[in-house]
């Protein structure tokens, strides 16, 4: 019951003032729906790690894991109406739902119909990965050119960074990529926070524990966060979970990141449970009742196509998503 009486606390959460205004409340400055909350195990009901936001009349995908696709088309978003996708880093379960987003984007239908290139943003290593892509499909791309697809749409307008700073600002809304550490072997690992007429998400990415997703964060509507954990007996038996677990952040860790920085609402994304070497996945409940030591504000644990609205007056509505 623990978790349905936290999703149901956290229905409404008011930044720092009652709620005098319902129906101005009711209008969502900032949607965020998170397309994927899985890792790299193909979960049918966890796709890979995709979140969404839409302000201001923009589009922008953070990460494209597996299955973005058909996220978005259960949301009857097309493809064709990104305005940017912004990549976390490159490990494979946040990158491999690229080339569907992409290609289907620029199809004709329903979901597709993309006359421009697809804007990709991402760390060291997004130009390279975008012009191998183009080379991977070049068939595919010249056949349907033959359909008479309109050869800017099957292009890819890739732009890397590789320090902190702004990486996008139009028409008010701005994405402010910082560094995170995800451990030695990536040295190119950063995560996000948008601002759009005067409230604000940040997106951890993977990461250890941040000061920087602190500064970040701190007073932010919304912090999705990912969170990584495994019974003890896994950990001490299994070197790999130990491994998995280091470059990842623990939910009583998770905790002290939600205490500092105290945001209108803490959300788990991106939720990796080791489950190897004979080991059963940690259930759900531990990551709840680990992150409640450190942590009493505001949270969500995160499903696909969970979706926050963020009001004007800074309420967080959380939406669940149909059985």
């Amino acid at each position: 019951m623990r978790p349905l009486l936290l999703a149901l606390a956290c229905l409404l959460t008011v930044h720092g003032a009652a709620l005098a205004d319902p129906a101005r409340a009711q209008e969502p400055v900032i949607t965020v729906t998170l397309l994927g909350t899985g890792a790299p195990p193909p979960l049918a009901d966890r796709f890979g790690p995709a979140t969404l936001v839409q302000a201001g009349g923009q589009v922008l995908l953070f990460d494209a894991g597996r299955g973005a696709t058909i996220r978005l088309l259960q949301l009857e978003v097309p493809g064709s109406a990104l305005t940017a996708t912004f990549l976390t880093h490159l490990h494979s379960d946040h990158v491999v739902g690229l080339p569907d987003l992409w290609l289907t984007g620029w199809l004709r239908g329903a979901h597709g119909g993309r006359s421009e290139p697809f804007r990709l943003v991402g760390p060291p290593g997004t130009v390279a990965m975008a012009a191998s892509l183009e080379q991977a499909f070049a068939a595919d791309i010249g056949y349907r050119l033959t359909q008479g697809l309109p050869p800017a749409g099957g292009r890819i307008a890739a732009q890397e960074f590789d320090h902190e700073g702004v990486v996008h600002d139009l028409d008010g809304l701005r994405v402010t990529a910082f560094r995170v550490d995800h451990g030695r072997a990536v040295d190119q690992a950063f995560g996000y926070r948008i601002d759009y007429s005067g409230r604000s998400v940040v997106i951890s990415g993977d990461a250890r524990p941040s000061e920087a997703v602190v500064r970040f964060a701190e007073g932010a509507d919304l912090l999705i966060h990912e969170v990584a954990f495994a019974s003890d007996e896994a950990e001490a038996a299994v070197p790999g979970v130990a491994l998995i677990l280091a470059t990842h952040t623990r939910p009583r860790e998770a905790g002290r990141i939600f205490a500092a920085a105290r945001p209108g609402m803490a959300v788990y994304s991106h939720i990796v449970r080791p489950a190897i070497g004979g080991f059963e996945w940690a259930p759900m409940s531990d990551l709840i009742d680990q992150t409640r030591e450190t942590y009493d504000g505001p949270l969500t644990l995160g499903a696909d196509l969970t979706a926050f609205d963020i009001s004007a007056d800074g309420v967080v509505t959380v939406r669940t998503p149909p059985p």
